[in-house]
């Protein structure tokens, strides 16, 4: 059986012991009730996995020993995913979720022309983040941007393709049809699309419009279908 798998961001490469927050100490004296001796590990989440034993079990400041660190090189691809808010918080935390499970780079949140949404909880993004990386067994942790808006986003992120997906009857490329990339970035809309120009803004800004095939998808459906589409491994 593996060994339970944590993240601690403090933890840094070269180190022989460390204190576990609180939070990864709970888990291990109380949830699993784990003891001297037991082994577990741990990412930093930069790419670093250290193999650990308990030295002394608390459930406020569990010590361990580091016994093996290895350094995972980040992914070849890097694949940036602009999505609105939605209104429904739930529906974009199950997104989050798996597209963090799938290997994303990137996450930035949209606010654009016809994006209904409530207050943006960060801190709980990135821990549901958080949870998915450990999870899947990742070392490296998706950046999540504060949100921003769709005109921001436009010049501020860059990529050697850009693609922006919406359902205009206009000329667009299928996404099947697409090269595959190591550098790229797709922008998702709110469930009343893009405008039009906001369409526009992101062709003058040198994106290619795609289709995501013949019907309308949810937001969140349109994001994990791009990006299992885009992925490489």
């Amino acid at each position: 059986m593996p060994a339970p798998y944590f993240y601690e961001p403090q933890i840094t490469n070269g180190a022989t012991h460390f204190t576990c927050s609180e939070e990864t100490s709970k888990h291990c004296a109380q949830v699993l009730r784990m003891q001297s001796g037991d082994a577990l590990s741990i990412t930093n989440g930069m790419g670093g996995i250290f193999e650990a034993t308990i030295l002394e079990a608390h459930k406020k400041n569990t010590s361990i020993q580091i016994i093996k660190e290895t350094t995972i090189a980040p992914a070849s691809q890097k694949l940036v995913v602009g999505i609105s808010i939605l209104k429904n918080a739930v529906r974009l935390e199950w997104l989050f979720e798996k597209v963090t499970e799938m290997g994303v780079h990137t996450i930035v949140p949209l606010i654009c022309e016809r994006t209904i949404h409530e207050r943006f909880k960060t801190d709980r993004m990135n821990n549901i983040i958080q949870s998915a990386m450990i999870q899947s067994q990742q070392a490296w942790l998706p950046y999540l941007s504060e949100p921003i808006s769709y005109k921001d986003f436009i010049h501020q992120y860059n990529a050697a393709n850009k693609y922006i997906a919406h359902c205009e009857p206009t000329v667009k490329t299928s996404i099947k049809d697409l090269p595959s990339s190591n550098d790229l970035l797709i922008a998702i809309g709110p469930e009343g699309d893009f405008t039009p120009t906001e369409i526009e803004m992101a062709i003058q800004s040198n994106y290619q419009p795609i289709g995501l095939g013949p019907t309308r998808l949810r937001t969140e459906t349109a994001g994990l279908f791009a990006l299992s589409v885009l992925k490489t491994f």
